[in-house]
């Protein structure tokens, strides 16, 4: 099937309901530092442009995004992660703040450095990224300072979403435990997977791998591209191998400039082609995605119906240069062209 649309009257209902909901972000919290300049000559000493500087930026990366995101769709949100003891972590902390986002469950570790990610702009344009990071699986004394400040704020939760970046936040252990604390209380459980990660992702409310990362999971070659998902043998069989393997209620596989394929079990899967105006930067989309799906989910959407929203929400980040977020104004409008 190819997507329905649904009005801007519905997208508004959905939103204000999320705003009455309380969403739970857990997983590698990441300092995006963006060093903004223009170019003008090459470097005589080396074949690389000369960047002059003229600003620099920082916003919340990796989990850290995915909660700015809910927030700026008013939906109130919680993060849990790990951070470093150093200036990355109390920089990250002041944003988080400034941002309304609750950082009371961000644990600091002496053994960690907070995860920075400088990226160097140019006329719009990424010219280079500097990773500044541990990788290490989180200690498990911290990980179980992480889990009972999860389990303390989880009665009144009405999702939970974990972001996945292979930072050593998310653990087998953590993920456990947090499957078995929402499958107690019938909390939907989102997440965005990292498949060099190879943990257990079996049974979950929603995983949202893009393209690549589906077929890393599936551990099947990418070699039927075709501009029709539904022509696409090997994405269909990726589709239904994760479905059975992992057993999600959902499976939402980003397919870039051809939108998303919505996947369930007994279902045929639905297509819903991109809205993107114009693409300047896909950094960040996938956090878009995860969050405003399961926002829209907490507010009582349909699976369709929060793939839509998302599918808007994405649309709109990727015209923007950064780690960019969505605002209600704009999703609504998003919805009335």
């Amino acid at each position: 099937m190819s997507a329905k649309k649904i009005s801007a009257s519905r997208a508004r209902q959905i939103l204000s309901a999320a705003q009455k909901s309380r969403v739970l972000v857990v997983g590698d919290v990441m300092l995006d530092q963006f060093i903004w300049g223009g170019v003008s000559r090459i470097s005589p000493e080396a074949p690389v442009p000369v960047v002059d500087f003229s600003r620099e930026s920082f916003m919340p990366g990796g989990a850290a995004n995915v909660a700015r995101n809910l927030v700026s769709l008013a939906t109130p949100t919680e993060l849990f992660g790990a951070i470093g003891n150093d200036d990355a972590a109390r920089k990250l902390l002041k944003i988080l703040g400034e941002q309304h986002i609750g950082c009371s469950g961000l644990v600091k570790s002496s053994a960690r450095h907070t995860s920075i990610k400088t990226r160097i702009v140019a006329h719009q344009q990424q010219v280079v990224r500097i990773d500044r990071e541990t990788r290490g699986a989180l200690e498990t004394e911290t990980t179980a300072t992480l889990l009972a400040g999860f389990k303390s704020k989880l009665a009144k939760a009405d999702a939970v979403i974990v972001g996945d970046y292979g930072k050593g936040v998310v653990t087998q252990l953590l993920l456990n435990e947090i499957k078995t604390l929402c499958h107690e209380r019938g909390v939907w459980l989102s997440l965005d997977p990292k498949p060099v990660h190879h943990l257990n992702l079996g049974n979950l409310s929603l995983i949202t791998p893009n393209r690549k990362e589906a077929f890393e999971l599936a551990d099947l070659p990418d070699d039927s591209k075709n501009v029709n998902p539904f022509a696409d043998k090997n994405l269909m069989l990726v589709a239904e191998r994760l479905l059975q393997e992992l057993n999600p209620a959902l499976l939402l596989i980003t397919l870039g400039e051809l939108g998303m394929l919505l996947c369930q079990r007994g279902q045929k899967p639905f297509h819903i082609p991109t809205v993107a105006q114009e693409v300047f930067d896909v950094s960040g989309a996938g956090d878009t995605v995860i969050a405003t799906f399961t926002l829209a989910i907490a507010a009582g959407a349909s699976p369709i119906e929060a793939a839509i929203m998302s599918n808007h929400a994405a649309g709109i980040v990727v015209g923007k240069v950064g780690t960019a977020v969505t605002t209600p104004d704009e999703l609504l409008n998003s919805f009335n062209r």
